[in-house]
């Protein structure tokens, strides 16, 4: 091989080492900004999600920075991560996904917004982990109550699938998610884990994947072990 070969071949396997890496920053920084936004959301208990909602819940998913797509359309777009809760009560190594469709409130400007989904049985965390989930279809998706007060958690909210809140600009609140789709980010996943997993078998499944940043993975399974702990009737 000539010398000028040999450099080009180096030179493209800095440009993808350094593409990959790039990738995995994103994805870290994903996770990170999930982490941080349901700590801070939970440390307002008086407008938070109610802890005897997350005591219930089979899931966590936050799609941090969720924006608009278009100005006149007000269509949106976000990525964010999900966990489910695992058989001995801990939460799952978090799978990567994406949220796009109609609006939903984000009329402001580009104007971003955190979205926070809490899955309350296994039926409804089976639906959204589909290679494709439409909000608005057979789910039975509710806005979600606010607040430390469990007086204002009815029957209607832990009878449905899921629940839906968002934040924008420091207000918390329920929010309706009617036409938005949820897809299964595999190409993230495959960044992150070093393998194109499906939502499910990261979720679901619980496979042995070793993450990019397991540090950040203990830290956001941490929070929701703390935030959402197994239910004295769980454990029975």
């Amino acid at each position: 091989m000539s010398m000028s070969s040999r450099v080009l071949v180096t030179l493209l396997a800095l440009h993808l080492s350094t593409g990959i890496a790039l990738a995995q920053h994103d994805e870290l920084a994903r996770l990170r900004s999930a982490t941080a936004v349901f700590q801070e959301i939970m440390d307002t208990p008086d407008s938070s999600v109610p802890r005897a909602i997350l005591e219930r819940a089979e899931a966590v998913a936050i799609i941090p920075n969720t924006v608009k797509a278009g100005f006149i359309f007000g269509g949106h777009r976000g990525k964010g991560v999900i966990s489910a809760r695992t058989p001995d009560g801990g939460w799952s190594q978090p799978a990567f996904l994406t949220l796009t469709g109609g609006s939903f409130g984000l009329q402001i400007g580009g104007q971003s917004v955190d979205l926070v989904l809490v899955v309350m049985n296994r039926r409804g965390l089976e639906n959204l982990l589909q290679n494709e989930f439409k909000f608005g279809g057979d789910a039975s998706a509710v806005v979600g109550p606010v607040g430390r007060d469990a007086e204002a958690t009815t029957d209607l909210h832990l009878r449905a699938e899921i629940l839906s809140y968002s934040r924008t600009r420091g207000l918390f609140a329920g929010i309706t998610l009617k036409g938005s789709t949820i897809k299964a980010d595999r190409d993230a996943n495959e960044r992150f884990y070093g393998y194109p997993y499906g939502s499910g078998q990261l979720v679901l499944e619980e496979e042995p994947a070793t993450p990019h940043n397991a540090e950040a993975v203990d830290t956001w399974t941490t929070l929701l072990a703390d935030q959402a702990p197994k239910t004295a009737d769980d454990e029975q």
